[in-house]
């Protein structure tokens, strides 16, 4: 699993020395909450290595799964908070946990676009293409005017080397959504794994015309380059 931005969270304020460590302020609760759901609106919570956390801040992350078990149990037949408490799990790579999490979610509301392009890119990261294309296929059914299914879509087929479909994913994604990063990187990536080169340089130097400090971007001319 657009929106993408940067998935920061703001730091929670510290606790007062008189407040349990095991314990959550209401202020603390609705930081977190806030912060978590701007994450969430982050292209199905992260599409390229742009937006993962480089340096990962593990005890944050122990307690927004502490705070969002505690919000499914208080209400378990919600979605969102089945949502968040697998992103959660995602941050903390726990994968299993967090399929079953968007499984659940999914179950609750089977028209619930967030569950299933996240299932999208975790069962993208586990391997399992076949599954995150027909999770990805099934986001783009709900909200078709999402470019994030369509893109998720697309690096699917790409992965499943259906280049055709591919392109014709990603391309929908770009015109939803003109000038992100992430599809023009996905659309040179298609480009690249055809053998076409010069056309992949291209493709990649228009996405850092869009942001110079695209990594994803950058690191794809160097390994083009040193294919030279």
């Amino acid at each position: 699993m657009q929106t993408e931005e940067n998935l920061q969270t703001k730091e929670p304020e510290k606790r007062s020395e008189k407040k349990s460590k095991d314990r959550f302020t209401w202020w603390q609760s609705t930081l977190l909450l806030v912060g978590t759901l701007a994450i969430c609106l982050v292209a199905g919570y992260f599409i390229s290595e742009k937006y993962l956390w480089p340096d990962t801040d593990t005890e944050k992350i122990a307690e927004q799964i502490k705070f969002y078990k505690a919000e499914v149990n208080k209400s378990p037949n919600d979605p969102k908070n089945r949502v968040q408490l697998g992103y959660s799990y995602f941050l903390a790579k726990d994968y299993d946990e967090a399929i079953k999490e968007y499984k659940i979610a999914k179950s609750l509301d089977k028209n619930y676009f967030d569950a299933y392009l996240n299932l999208s890119i975790v069962y993208d990261i586990k391997g399992d293409q076949d599954a995150a294309l027909q999770n990805a296929i099934k986001a783009t059914e709900i909200s078709p005017k999402d470019y994030k299914g369509h893109l998720l879509k697309g690096r699917s087929y790409r992965k499943l080397k259906m280049y055709d479909e591919a392109n014709k994913a990603l391309n929908e994604a770009d015109r939803l959504n003109q000038g992100n990063t992430d599809t023009i990187y996905e659309i040179g990536l298609v480009a690249e794994d055809q053998g076409k080169k010069k056309e992949a340089e291209a493709i990649f130097k228009d996405a850092l015309a869009y942001d110079p400090l695209y990594k994803p971007a950058l690191k794809a001319l160097d390994r083009l380059s040193s294919k030279e």
